[in-house]
């Protein structure tokens, strides 16, 4: 049995057409769909065919208190019944083979104890990329640059959650996603995945999983602000945790040192300059924070 699980924060509409999507590539009794939603209040069309779904038992509607995508999806994690657990975004439009193509890829690559889907955000179309040979020897930067766009099956180091499926027994013995990844929690997924390289496993890039990301102007992250304009820790911190935690030698300094000037060497920021001090001010923010997480964290594992 495949579990899906859809985390979801401010979203109204866009999450119904997305949740109608999904249920219309469902087999009965085969899968399973997780709502994860973490939206205090909803408009009532939305209430009403969520309510509608979860009474039919189209859907199983989780209503969580505080919003975390990382709590969402370990929590949708423990309650998947499924042997398998296929995370979503809640903003999407799914290609009709997404779920049998997930299924398929956890087939043919047994070894694989997650499979990383296509996703074609707004205006991109499939591409014949190639993308790096996973390592985890690489340095950070070359570990970050798969294209998921792209039309090139293999092994990756690197994975976005909002298509991604994961063997459920494998997520869990490995602590499933990192709590410490608080805000926009960015970086959560790869750190995800090279825990999964750490441990033995590996992952499987598969371009016939695909969706159509959405990018919803409102609600998810966009909900801590702009990240260009804003002076919060919650857009950085993440990152700076990941370099932290991941970083080896002299190239964790400078991954740490260059974000400040790379988030301010925009043409957004060249041309409102005023905000790069607010800008800075959440950098420092962040890299303070980050120090003071990585210290309730378990160490990393050795990586040889």
């Amino acid at each position: 049995m495949l579990s899906i699980v859809i985390p979801t924060y401010g979203r109204e509409m866009v999450l119904l057409d997305s949740i109608g999507s999904l249920l219309r590539l469902l087999s009965p009794g085969a899968e399973e769909l997780l709502v994860m939603d973490q939206t205090s209040v909803h408009e009532i069309g939305t209430q009403n065919q969520l309510e509608e779904w979860n009474l039919n038992t189209k859907i199983r509607w989780n209503r969580l208190p505080q919003p975390s995508i990382v709590n969402a999806m370990n929590m949708g994690l423990q309650q998947a019944t499924g042997d398998l657990v296929l995370f979503l975004d809640d903003d999407i439009i799914p290609s009709p083979a997404l779920v049998t193509e997930h299924v398929k890829a956890h087939a043919l690559h047994p070894e694989a104890w997650a499979v990383a889907g296509q996703i074609l955000q707004p205006g991109e179309e499939p591409a014949q990329v190639k993308n790096p040979t996973p390592s985890l020897k690489h340095r950070l930067t070359e570990s970050l640059k798969h294209r998921f766009n792209s039309t090139q099956p293999g092994y990756t180091l690197n994975v976005m959650a909002g298509n991604l499926s994961v063997k459920r027994a494998k997520a869990l013995e490995i602590g499933g996603f990192d709590p410490n990844y608080i805000g926009v929690a960015y970086r959560f997924e790869s750190d995800f995945a090279r825990r999964i390289w750490a441990a033995g496993g590996n992952v499987w890039y598969e371009p016939k999983a695909s969706i159509r990301h959405l990018r919803a102007p409102s609600g998810g992250t966009r909900a801590y602000g702009h990240h260009l304009t804003s002076a919060s820790p919650m857009h950085g911190v993440g990152d700076y945790y990941f370099a932290l935690r991941h970083g080896q030698g002299l190239e964790k300094w400078w991954y740490i040192a260059r974000r400040p000037l790379r988030e301010v060497r925009t043409k957004f920021h060249l041309q409102h300059p005023w905000y790069i001090p607010i800008k800075l001010l959440g950098e420092l923010r962040a890299m303070l924070l980050a120090f003071k997480l990585v210290q309730q964290h378990p160490k990393s594992p050795k990586i040889a």
